[in-house]
């Protein structure tokens, strides 16, 4: 059985690893001597020295070749184009989610996907995704926060798993494993795209040391330089494509023996980005933005604002394992910190222009602002016990695992400098108030929100037989803010002949309201019908949604169910195949504006607050998700000439089944949830993904092909179908990446080659009907078209 799981390994490492471990029914680690040793796989807390079947769908990706060789220097593109359940799309035109890659699996939301580091947490960005953005109201991981070289593999149970792992693992679990083996490697590339611009500039290295009395510690550091693309026809002044950003990043991953089998190990890396994105452009003289939102003194041809942010990342882990008599315990602190403000340049506060114009001045205004920011932090203690008790069921036994949990979260709103969002020269005057591209939060808008959560679980998983296993899982959580919810999983697998295993599980799973759901606020001041009010996106809890009759948030709750199979009928080839079905009542949603236009009788009540329009977060809508994920893999040799073919492939729907407006506000579906919101939801990503793979080997020579197929995806318009303009709707596309690497000695590879070769584009679109204005949105494979790399990979 080794010789066999060992075969399928390799055939993964050849190809990033994509999928294929899902099928591996034993998973093996080997030393510098030779000793095998098992594996921890996200999903399982068995504490038994052999692995075993996994009962559900987890797939193991080693990095090692796509951190050496691979075309895509960050992580969430690469996985994107290795993991077909797996989705990150690269915006342009939405503000601050320009400058973070969402990720998500499964088409769900950002949010509705937890990730960990080694097995313990992650946090979340302190960004809500809002203006025209997949993911619209979403918050999530930024997984390019961690450099490609530090990380050894991400595992992606592809399964709901809150009753293990607790709040946010609707869709499933992604664990990235950081690298701590001794040794040192470098890696050195540049990207750019055929129209010669994204240009991309990478350095990283990692070091493994020896410490202590045995122990390592593995040191990574990396720079990342990403260039601005510009798509925009020649007659555009917008700036349309990947945004411009800086990442300097390093992590630390290592352990320490301490006493008897205990060790100390310990995480802690940092990230500095520095990033820009391209707003809508403003006209100059002769068109309508002069005066209200533009000076002819200073941009007589028009401008185009940049939203610059800075972000700063920090996460760290320090814990102790060691043996209690027959027990094994982990004890552990983890620590997680993102913080993000911005800086509009090539912008004015059109308001500040105006009153120096009608000062009798040349109508000036600063040309940048400090526009405020947010940040979140986590901090999340773990106590973990586990034994297995061998003979329990015959020649079986029984894992059982429990603990508990206590996390800690702040969430703040920093109001930007007095002109980013003053109206100098009065309401209506005018000029418009607040920076241009991005108006600056004001000091009503500032929250230092806290909260905290409790947790307790109970994790066992039995081996009946030799060939039937079965798992099961309890949790409870109580939350601080709003209340506290029971999920539990049952799971099981059956080995109906030697090579071919039968699998499913059934679970019930939650994910908490975000505290930037909860508290994000943004207000700006706007002239309707002549009288000054204010536009509110209104946190929960506060005047405005208590007067709009919208309830306090609550958890999302899921149902989820999957069915699958894997078969290995020779040792060269392997086939899984998983059916799923995702269920979740009461998602959390923004909603549309509501005004005057569309709900008098609210209006007049948002009147008496001063408020114009306003929108809210709102649990309304209950979805369903059914897909299949399918993989197999094929390895043969020609003589001393090795190749390897993979197939990865994910087929999704997504449906909103229900909307339950809050009784305030039935009757008004249609604005709480537009069509165009409701396509963000149901078609966010494509519907279908697949990459199939050839990895060829000659001598010295290797050669990589990825043919990626995306499906087709339909959103929504600006005007709508009620208008008569139909839905954008996008369809199939298909995608190839080749690369080729030269071997010069066993410590130094050059590999050179290109993604997206054929320069395939998304279906045109009528950019008046676009979110960001031009005429394809970042979908599919994005809008940049094709690049070309080479990189350096030094050993030493």
């Amino acid at each position: 059985m080794l010789k066999t799981t060992t075969l399928r390994k390799a055939v993964l490492f050849s190809l990033y690893g994509a999928s294929a471990l899902a099928l591996t029914p034993e998973t093996y680690a080997q030393t510098a001597d030779g000793a095998v040793q098992s594996v921890s796989i996200v999903g399982s807390r068995r504490a038994a020295s052999s692995a075993t079947d996994t009962v559900v769908p987890v797939d193991i990706i080693p990095l090692s070749k796509a951190g050496e060789t691979g075309g895509q220097f960050d992580l969430a593109q690469t996985l994107t184009y290795i993991s077909p359940s797996f989705n990150s799309t690269r915006q342009t035109g939405s503000d601050g989610a320009d400058l973070v890659d969402s990720a998500a699996l499964r088409g769900l939301g950002s949010d509705q996907t937890l990730v960990l580091v080694n097995g313990k947490r992650r946090h979340t960005t302190a960004l809500v995704n809002l203006f025209g953005a997949r993911n619209r109201g979403n918050t999530g991981t930024d997984m390019n926060a961690i450099p490609m070289m530090a990380i050894k593999d991400v595992q992606i149970l592809r399964d709901g798993a809150a009753a293990q792992y607790g709040s946010d693992a609707i869709a499933g679990v992604m664990d990235i494993g950081l690298k701590k083996s001794k040794g040192c490697e470098a890696v050195t590339g540049f990207s750019e795209y055929s129209k010669r611009d994204g240009k991309n500039y990478m350095a990283s290295a990692y070091c493994g040391f020896e410490i202590g009395n045995g122990g390592v510690l593995g040191v990574t550091g990396e720079y990342l330089d990403r260039g601005r693309s510009n798509r925009a026809d020649a007659d555009n002044p917008r700036t349309i494509g990947d945004s411009k950003t800086k990442n300097q990043t390093i992590y630390l991953n290592g352990e320490l023996p301490t006493t008897g089998t205990g060790k100390l190990y310990f995480t802690a890396g940092a990230q500095s980005r520095d990033a820009s994105s391209g707003a809508w452009a403003r006209g100059g003289i002769g068109s309508d933005d002069i005066p209200s939102r533009n000076s002819a003194a200073m941009y007589p041809n028009g401008f185009v604002p940049f939203i610059n942010a800075k972000i700063d990342d920090r996460y760290g882990t320090i814990g102790h394992r060691n043996q209690i008599g027959d027990w094994n315990m982990d004890l552990s602190q983890t620590y997680g910190y993102n913080k993000m403000i911005y800086d509009i340049s090539n912008t004015l506060n059109a308001s500040i222009a105006n009153k120096d114009l009608l000062a009798g001045g040349k109508g000036i205004s600063p040309s940048s602002f400090n526009a405020g920011g947010f940040s979140f932090e986590q901090l999340t203690t773990n106590l973990d016990f586990n034994r297995y008790f061998d003979g329990v069921f015959g020649s079986g036994g029984l894992n059982v695992a429990f603990g508990g949990e206590y996390r800690h979260e702040n969430y703040k709103i920093y109001a930007g400098e007095t002109g980013s969002y003053i109206d100098a020269d009065g309401v209506g005057i005018g000029g418009a108030a607040g920076s241009q591209g991005f108006p600056g939060f004001q000091p009503g808008d500032q929250v230092n929100a806290n909260r905290h959560s409790l947790a307790v679980y109970l994790d066992l998983e039995a081996d009946l037989s030799d060939t039937v296993k079965a798992q099961g899982a309890v949790r409870h959580e109580k939350y601080s803010d709003f209340g506290s919810t029971t999920t539990g999983k049952l799971a099981g697998s059956w080995r109906v002949a030697p090579t071919v295993l039968l699998r499913g599980s059934a679970s019930t799973g939650f994910r908490a309201p975000s505290l930037q759901q909860m508290y994000f606020s943004s207000t700006f001041t706007d002239f309707i019908g002549g009288v000054p009010t204010d536009v509110v996106l209104a946190p929960n809890n506060s005047p405005v949604t208590n007067l709009a009759g919208i309830p306090k948030l609550k958890e999302e709750k899921s149902t989820s169910f999957t069915l699958g199979s894997t078969w290995t009928p020779t040792q060269a080839v392997s086939v899984t195949a998983d059916l799923y079905q995702i269920k979740i009542k009461d998602r959390i949603v923004l909603s549309g504006r509501f005004d005057d236009s569309n709900y008098p009788d609210l209006a007049a009540k948002l009147a008496t607050l001063g408020v114009g329009q306003a929108q809210f977060f709102v649990n309304s809508v209950d979805t369903k998700t059914k897909g299949l994920d399918l993989t197999a893999s094929h390895k043969t040799t020609f003589g001393a000439d090795k190749l390897t073919t993979f197939l990865a492939m994910n087929v999704s729907k997504t449906e909103v089944t229900g909307i339950h407006a809050p009784a305030s506000l039935k009757g008004y579906e249609d604005v709480l949830l537009s069509e165009k919101e409701r396509l963000y939801i149901e078609q966010g990503a494509p519907r279908s993904k697949a990459t199939l793979g050839f990895d060829y080997t000659h001598g010295a020579w290797e050669s990589d092909l990825k043919i990626i197929h995306f499906g087709p995806q339909t959103l929504g318009t600006y005007s709508g179908t009620a208008a008569g303009v139909a839905n954008q709707h996008y369809e199939s596309k298909t995608s190839a990446d080749l690369a080729f690497t030269y071997t010069i000695n066993k410590n130094m590879k050059f590999t050179f080659g290109g993604n997206n070769i054929f320069n395939v584009h998304p279906s045109t679109q009528n950019p008046d009907e676009t979110d960001n204005g031009f005429k394809y949105e970042s979908v599919q494979f994005g809008l940049n078209g094709a690049s070309y790399f080479g990189r350096l990979y030094l050993k030493f």
